[in-house]
C-alpha cells in the first residue's frame, strides 16, 4: 500500500465539508495549520464535484506561505489520484511553478490520469525535461506512462546520463514506447547496487518498461516487498484485470513470501547472529540490511530463534518494518510457538501494517492456521491492495 493510500484511512474521520473549509482558510487563522494540507490529502479519497473543484482551486494558493505551499503540493498529488481529466489544465499550469516538489507532483498526476493530451501540453512536458535531475526523471516517467513518442529524441539522449536515476528512466521509456528492451540490461545490474536508492529506482523503472520476462530479476532485488510487488503486478497484469498468467504465479508467490535467503544480498549486509545485532539491522533504513538481519535470524538454532523473536517482538513490534519481518520469519520457519503473532498481524487494520498482513496470510498457510480462513476470506473480499488480496486468494486455495 502506497503512503498516500495509507492517509485515506488515517483521515477518513475528517468530514468532507470540514476538509473543504480548511482548504479555503488562511493558515494564520488555524490553531493547527497542518490541518490545511491534511485536508487536501483527505479530499483525494472523495468523489464529489465540490471536492474536485476545491482541489483544483488549491493549486492557485499563494506559495509565499509555507503551509499554503505544502497544501498546493498535496492538492496536486490528490488530483492525480482523483484521475479526472478536468484537472489537467491546472496540473499543466503547475509545470511553470518555481517550486520543484509541486512540479514533480504535477508531472506524476498527469501520468496517473493518463488521458490524451494536446500538442501544446506535449510541448510543455518536453520543456519540463530541462531542469534538475529529480524533475527530469519525473518528466521522463510521464512520457513513459503516457506512451508519448514525441519525447524520443530528447529522452534517448539521457540513456547514458551520469545519474543512473535519469538514465534508468530514459531506458524504461525507450523500452516501453519503442520496444528497445535490450537497453534495459544496465537496470538489471542496478538491482544489486550497494546504494538502496538506485536499487529502488531500478525496480520502478523495470515496472514502467513493461518487459515481464525480467520479472525473475525484480523478484530477488533487496528492496521493500511492496515496491517490488507494485512493479511485478504492473508487469504481469498491466490492465489490472486480476487475471495473472500461470507462468508468473510461482515468481509472484516467491516475491510475496519474501524469503531473505532468495534475495541478492551482499555479505556485509548479513550481521552476526546475536539478537542485539539483528535488532539493529531490522531497524536500518536500507532494506538490504533489514533482510540481512532477517536472514541471520533465520539461520539461528531453533531454540535461539524462538527466544530472539520473543525479545525483538517485545521491543520492536510497533515498528512496522520489524513487525513485517518477524511475521514473515515465523511463517517461513514454521515457528509454531509464535503463531499467536501471526494471528495478531493478520487482524491488524492500521494501514502501516498492511504488508504484515501479507506475511501473515502466507504464514497461515505454512502453519496450517485453518481457524483464520474466515478472516482471510474477509480480507480477500475487502482489500483494495492487490498484493494482499491476491495473497489471501492463493492461500485460501491451498490451505487445507
Amino acid at each position: 500500500m502506497v503512503v498516500s493510500e495509507r492517509f485515506d484511512i488515517l483521515f477518513e474521520g475528517m468530514p468532507e465539508e470540514k476538509a473543504l473549509l480548511l482548504l479555503q482558510t488562511n493558515p494564520d487563522d488555524l490553531s493547527n495549520p497542518v490541518d490545511k494540507y491534511m485536508a487536501a490529502t483527505k479530499l483525494a479519497a472523495c468523489r464529489s464535484e465540490r471536492s474536485l473543484e476545491g482541489l483544483i482551486a488549491a493549486v492557485q494558493l499563494d506559495p509565499e506561505n509555507l503551509i499554503n505551499r505544502i497544501t498546493r503540493r498535496k492538492a496536486l498529488e490528490a488530483l492525480g489520484r482523483r484521475k479526472d481529466e478536468r484537472a489537467l489544465p491546472s496540473l499543466f499550469s503547475a509545470l511553470h511553478f518555481d517550486d520543484e516538489p509541486s512540479v514533480i507532483n504535477a508531472l506524476d498526476s498527469i501520468a496517473q490520469i493518463g488521458s490524451p493530451i494536446t500538442a501544446v501540453q506535449s510541448d510543455q512536458l518536453l520543456a519540463a525535461l530541462q531542469s534538475s535531475d529529480n524533475q527530469k526523471r519525473s518528466a521522463i516517467q510521464a512520457h513513459t506512462r503516457l506512451k508519448l513518442s514525441t519525447g524520443e529524441q530528447a529522452i534517448s539522449a539521457f540513456e547514458n546520463d551520469e545519474n543512473p536515476l535519469v538514465a534508468g528512466a530514459a531506458r524504461a521509456y525507450t523500452a516501453k514506447v519503442f520496444g528497445r528492451v535490450e537497453s534495459l540490461e544496465p537496470l538489471i545490474k542496478q538491482l544489486t547496487d550497494p546504494i538502496a536508492g538506485r536499487r529502488r529506482s531500478a525496480v520502478i523503472d523495470l515496472g514502467d518498461a513493461g518487459d515481464a520476462s525480467l520479472l525473475r530479476h525484480l523478484v530477488t532485488c533487496p528492496v521493500s516487498m511492496p515496491l517490488r510487488a507494485k512493479s511485478a503486478f504492473q508487469l504481469v497484469d498491466p490492465e489490472k484485470s486480476g487475471q495473472i498468467p500461470d507462468i508468473y504465479i510461482d515468481l509472484l508467490e516467491q516475491l510475496l513470501r519474501d524469503d531473505p535467503s532468495t534475495l541478492a544480498l551482499q555479505e556485509d549486509w548479513i550481521c552476526e547472529g546475536e539478537t542485539i545485532e539483528i535488532e539493529k539491522n531490522l531497524q536500518h533504513r536500507d532494506e538490504g540490511k533489514q533482510y540481512g538481519g532477517a536472514l541471520s535470524l533465520i539461520r539461528m538454532q531453533k531454540h535461539q530463534q524462538i527466544d530472539a523473536i520473543e525479545q525483538i517482538q517485545a521491543k520492536h513490534w510497533s515498528d512496522y518494518g520489524a513487525n513485517y519481518l518477524l511475521t514473515s520469519i515465523i511463517g517461513l520457519q514454521k515457528v509454531e510457538e509464535h503463531s499467536n503473532l501471526v494471528r495478531t498481524a493478520l487482524a491488524e487494520t492500521l494501514p502501516q501494517y498492511t504488508k504484515s498482513r501479507v506475511a501473515a496470510a502466507w504464514a497461515c498457510l505454512s502453519l496450517n492456521l485453518s481457524d483464520q480462513v474466515d478472516l482471510l476470506r474477509e480480507i480477500q473480499a475487502e482489500s483494495k491492495w492487490t498484493p494482499l488480496r491476491w495473497s489471501c486468494e492463493r492461500v485460501l486455495q491451498q490451505l487445507s
